[in-house]
């Protein structure tokens, strides 16, 4: 049956978010176990890196919300199906999700969605544009707090008998392997950063958005400054303000009210993100609203980082507190500031240890090949 799977994943673009890597992971995946796989998407800076003998990249504008286009990418779509006979059509986004449910209904054809997060809605209508991603005869969410969210807000959708569960997202260990990483990439990085190693240096990766926490971490680097003084830590926080910049600037003036200035560095992008991992001591993800999975946390433990992160959403899925990671109260800036004391008062021999079961957390739970055996498993059994 293996060989006769041919699978096509829609995704609006193909980027370095969870869904993308998702994506780009399953796809290289599927050929390796004699399947074929295709792409359909807009573009995105993965798509450099697609094995083109593998894996087969269609461009169709599947980010747009824009009805009209949602029904022609449908009408193509349908063309595609049955030009390459395709079995199962997996969509990851609401938009291209809708064009996936037309199209499969007409070429009758298996249709799976992932729930990649929880999609806000403020009304009915919105509900019912989320709607689409539980109108298949497959629904995988990416976490158990996924899953609730789902049961209990989209109920009147599941009422018909249809296939619902968890697959962890799961990601690269070799990548992300602090053993893989070279002194001399490490010091290139922190020259480039401007950066002393002689003090703690603590991560923040994310995009800039007021609900990714990092007004309130801010709140809680003074309060640490206050208890242990300036000279105690470097803070990195990575990621990109994407037209975002009043909230920007509004961080840069709270910097500058708790004259953290020396001690805070905006960075909008890094290529290497197991390098600037390894380059840490500390890593933290301040979300104020709960994290559908939270890539972060995985990312950091893989690399043997400890790990700060509110008790929210996926964190308390993918960190055993105390064991692999810190737990702070949600939105609480002087519960952070607690756990960044701790963090950085911590011995080495303490630091290791919650680093290497951290490691092992990741590679038991949530680990790429896990993640790809099965959805590729799924697969097979809705086509049996």
């Amino acid at each position: 049956m293996s060989s006769n799977i041919k699978v096509l994943q829609v995704i609006p673009k193909l980027g370095y978010g969870g869904a993308e890597t998702g994506c780009y992971d399953i796809a290289h995946y599927l050929p390796e176990n004699k399947c074929k796989s295709f792409i359909v998407t807009s573009g995105g800076e993965l798509i450099k890196y697609v094995d083109k003998e593998k894996v087969k990249l269609i461009r169709l504008p599947v980010h747009s919300k824009n009805p009209l286009l949602i029904f022609v990418n449908s009408i193509i779509l349908i063309g595609i199906i049955l030009f390459y006979n395709i079995s199962i059509v997996h969509a990851r986004s609401r938009a291209p999700a809708w064009s996936c449910l037309l199209a499969t209904k007409l070429t009758n054809r298996k249709f799976v969605t992932t729930f990649h997060g929880t999609y806000n809605f403020s009304g009915k209508l919105k509900k019912f544009y989320n709607s689409v991603m539980v109108r298949s005869d497959l629904i995988i969410a990416g976490s158990n707090f996924i899953f609730s969210h789902i049961k209990e807000n989209y109920s009147e959708y599941l009422k018909i008998k249809k296939k619902f569960l968890v697959i962890f997202r799961g990601i690269n260990v070799d990548y992300f392997d602090s053993s893989t990483k070279l002194d001399i990439d490490e010091k290139k990085l922190l020259d480039k950063w401007e950066i002393n190693k002689e003090k703690k240096i603590i991560l923040v990766p994310g995009r800039l958005t007021s609900w990714k926490g990092q007004e309130l971490l801010i709140e809680a680097l003074n309060l640490v400054k206050i208890e242990l003084g300036y000279e105690a830590f470097h803070v990195v926080i990575l990621g990109s303000d994407q037209g975002r910049n009043l909230y920007k600037k509004k961080l840069i003036r709270l910097t500058e009210q708790y004259r953290l200035t020396n001690q805070i560095k905006f960075i909008d992008h890094c290529n290497d993100m197991a390098l600037a991992y390894k380059v840490s001591d500390i890593v933290i993800s301040p979300s104020i609203e709960p994290e559908a999975f939270g890539r972060v946390a995985v990312e950091a433990q893989s690399m043997e980082k400890l790990i700060i992160a509110s008790n929210i959403g996926g964190s308390n899925e993918t960190i055993i507190n105390e064991k692999t990671g810190l737990l702070f109260e949600s939105g609480d800036a002087k519960s952070l500031s607690k756990k960044i004391i701790r963090a950085i008062t911590m011995d080495e021999t303490s630091l290791e240890l919650l680093g290497k079961e951290g490691r092992k957390n990741i590679i038991k739970k949530f680990n790429v090949e896990k993640m790809c055996f099965s959805t590729y498993s799924e697969y097979k059994r809705l086509l049996n």
